[in-house]
């Protein structure tokens, strides 16, 4: 399987995992460092780079009411409004973003939490679309995004696999080109809450799609365990330096991290793909290298073979090292001399 983005991003489970570098609200409303880490996200190995569109008023209403106020995690006691007035990415930014992402020959991709954020998307001409977690039940989102017919990646954290099935039975009236990520939807996740064992289940009941994973753990450890479970792609969130202090920044990978994250994932994937020959080259040359079996003494023409007089030594030349109680009372047929190798044409 595979999906093409253009002729040089193509997403398959026959080559390693794409990188995308999710800046989010790492901008910390700054234009300049907006458009900044878009460059060092491309200079430090990202495949892809990813941002949200909307505005505040495309995620909730603007109230003090209890029901708005986060009781718990990293953002506790912040109301909804606030946070995401404080993490959106301007509208006015984005011409400058993918015009920016053109210029350096980066794919720039968002996810939009809205009609009126596809309709402004579309006019930047966005290869790819994301919805996020708990967007994959807003069904007019998800119709709207699909009608694009421009492959998607959809996150499934906070979901159960009706809710996934249900925002793919809407995608497949238009295309199969979906990625679906393994996601956990706690900011930052625990490394004993990653839960990447339901990589396989994502696979098992959606075997005409690629998975990838939306890693949310303030290390790169999860995302290189997840290569040799078949991951087609990991988005990490992505900040400029340690003193970012943006909503996201602490489960977000600074550069140096990124370029690692990169190198490694090409390395985790070609030491465990699947190999369909049953040997390496060298296991096969090196075989030979093995144990054969030898006379440890002069053996008599129909003197019996007894284990006073056979050997096994390197390398393998005439009867394997395995066939030793085989041959154990056979006649030789010949003499043997002294540490020649034995073949079966040598006995009876």
């Amino acid at each position: 399987m595979k999906i093409k983005i253009n002729d040089k991003l193509i997403f398959s489970d026959k080559e390693p995992p794409k990188i995308i570098a999710e800046i989010s609200a790492n901008h910390c409303g700054n234009k300049k460092k907006f458009l900044n880490l878009i460059k060092l996200a491309h200079q430090n190995g990202a495949d892809l780079i990813k941002i949200q569109t909307y505005q505040p008023e495309d995620m909730v209403v603007n109230s003090k009411k209890k029901i708005y106020k986060i009781k718990k995690g990293l953002w506790k006691n912040s109301y909804l409004w606030d946070l995401y007035f404080k993490a959106q990415t301007p509208y006015k930014w984005h011409y400058d973003a993918f015009k920016l992402a053109k210029k350096i020959g980066a794919t720039l991709f968002s996810t939009p939490f809205s009609l009126k954020a596809v309709e402004l998307l579309e006019k930047q001409h966005v290869k790819l679309y994301k919805i996020a977690s708990l967007e994959n039940t807003d069904v007019k989102l998800i119709d709207t995004i699909a009608k694009t017919r421009k492959p998607i990646i959809i996150s499934t954290g906070a979901s159960n696999f009706k809710e996934i099935k249900e925002a793919m039975k809407i995608i497949n009236r238009y295309h199969n080109k979906v990625i679906i990520l393994h996601c956990v939807s706690e900011y930052p996740t625990p490394l004993n809450e990653a839960n990447l064992s339901r990589i396989k289940l994502l696979k098992e009941k959606f075997k005409n799609n690629l998975i990838g994973l939306s890693d949310h753990t303030n290390s790169i450890d999860t995302a290189l365990a997840s290569v040799p479970l078949g991951i087609v792609t990991i988005e990490k969130h992505f900040k400029d330096t340690k003193k970012n202090k943006s909503p996201d920044s602490t489960f977000s990978i600074l550069p140096k991290e990124l370029e690692i994250l990169k190198k490694k994932s090409i390395i985790y994937f070609n030491v465990t793909k699947k190999n369909k020959k049953k040997k390496n080259n060298a296991d096969i040359q090196n075989s030979k290298g093995k144990r054969s079996l030898f006379a440890s003494k002069f053996i008599k023409k129909n003197g019996k073979i007894n284990e006073d007089n056979i050997i096994s030594l390197r390398p393998k030349m005439g009867i394997g090292a395995e066939f030793y109680f085989k041959i154990i009372g056979k006649k030789a047929n010949k003499d043997i001399k002294k540490n020649k190798p034995i073949f079966f044409c040598d006995i009876d």
